[in-house]
């Protein structure tokens, strides 16, 4: 029991950590060499109710609060491969939210519900080959034809694309300028048309499979529209800020076991005649990051009584997911070198943890676009 959290979230938190324990870190070299098997993972976290924490219990969500979520996302930190919780959190924080917020009942029952069970795989689908940060500027179409939409354009970057079972995809409705000319669409992956065109080859993330998708004249039905026409644009961006929400509290967990790690390691590294943690550089360096590992983690518990309040979090979670990125990186780099020649090695979990943490300041919104966002907050 803590100041936030009561013994169902301490029940929760175990439940997270023993799974993470026994079904994901035993297997995470193995899933580093291939691909994690998301239908069957998503399967047993769907059975455990872990893939709709916060989700109505009508599509068999569990219906809790954010600090549950908060909960969960902590103990998916602990995951020894970044790309894990990564593809987990297109599951639940991404590629889902808009589909509980705004979809129709049908959508809830044909698409959330099998996604919270773990028996249909998502994805989302929005970066393109040609705009990434600048969503505004993506030219996939969808051309209403009687009571279907045609589709073609292709997606780039897309978690979980290479398994997915139907991808929320954004879409080009209307020719004019502004946010009021994109849909936003479940698109079931068995459809004539969709084609998963590669499997990306990446720096890190590797368990990951991340595709590039292609459209062509793809036919999916209007009820598959989530909310309104032309107002997809609107609906993705408050999308993002449950993608943004999910990348705090993996990433300060993370940080942490990364530091743990690394004392750990230099306790027992002798140079010049005693342990490297002797040296006044690295405890002084290590006390500045576990100083700004509190800050992001206190700023995410500020999120979420805010979250809990229904207020808007589009500042702090854009303020988050900035610091996150860029501590992320610079305790894995900071750490790295602090191996030295063995954290240059592969066989080092300290290398895969450094190539892991240079997507969070590029993916999900890059540092210059939450600088973008922060600063038209604050009228500058």
């Amino acid at each position: 029991m803590t100041m936030y959290f009561n013994e169902d979230h301490d029940a929760l938190r175990d439940t997270v950590g023993r799974f993470v324990d026994r079904e994901i870190n035993p297997h995470v070299d193995e899933w580093e060499e291939k691909t994690v098997p998301l239908h069957e993972l998503f399967g047993k976290m769907g059975d455990l109710g872990l893939l709709g924490i916060t989700y109505d219990e009508k599509y068999g969500g569990q219906g809790l609060d954010y600090w549950f979520d908060l909960v969960f996302l902590e103990e998916l930190g602990h995951v020894k491969a970044d790309g894990i919780p990564m593809a987990i959190g297109v599951q639940t924080h991404m590629a889902t939210p808009a589909i509980n917020a705004y979809g129709s009942a049908y959508l809830k029952e044909t698409y959330l519900r099998p996604a919270i069970s773990g028996r249909m795989v998502t994805a989302i689908g929005v970066t393109e080959p040609g705009a990434g940060s600048d969503v505004a500027g993506l030219k996939t179409r969808a051309v209403r034809d009687g009571d279907s939409y045609v589709i073609n354009g292709s997606k780039l970057f897309i978690t979980n694309g290479c398994q997915a079972d139907f991808v929320t995809l954004l879409a080009r409705t209307a020719d004019k300028s502004g946010f009021h000319s994109f849909s936003l669409f479940v698109v079931p992956t068995d459809l004539p048309g969709f084609v998963v065109s590669r499997k990306l080859d990446k720096l890190g993330m590797r368990c990951s499979d991340t595709a590039e998708l292609f459209f062509d004249d793809l036919r999916v039905p209007a009820e598959n529209v989530i909310g309104e026409e032309g107002e997809g644009f609107v609906i993705q961006m408050k999308q993002f800020q449950h993608e943004r929400f999910y990348a705090l509290p993996v990433t300060y967990v993370k940080a942490r076991d990364t530091i743990d790690m690394t004392v750990e390691y230099i306790r027992q590294r002798m140079a010049f005649g005693r342990p490297l943690i002797k040296n006044q550089v690295l405890r002084h360096r290590l006390a500045d990051w576990v100083t700004e590992i509190e800050c992001l983690k206190q700023l995410t518990y500020h999120i979420v009584r805010m979250k809990i309040e229904g207020l808007d979090v589009t500042r702090e979670v854009s303020m988050g997911k900035l610091l996150a990125g860029q501590l992320s990186f610079k305790v894995c780099n900071g750490c790295l070198q602090m191996f030295g020649g063995m954290g240059y090695m592969n066989e080092s979990l300290i290398s895969r943890y450094f190539r892991d943490s240079r997507l969070l300041s590029i993916g999900g919104g890059a540092d210059e676009i939450m600088r973008g966002i922060i600063a038209k907050i604050e009228g500058f």
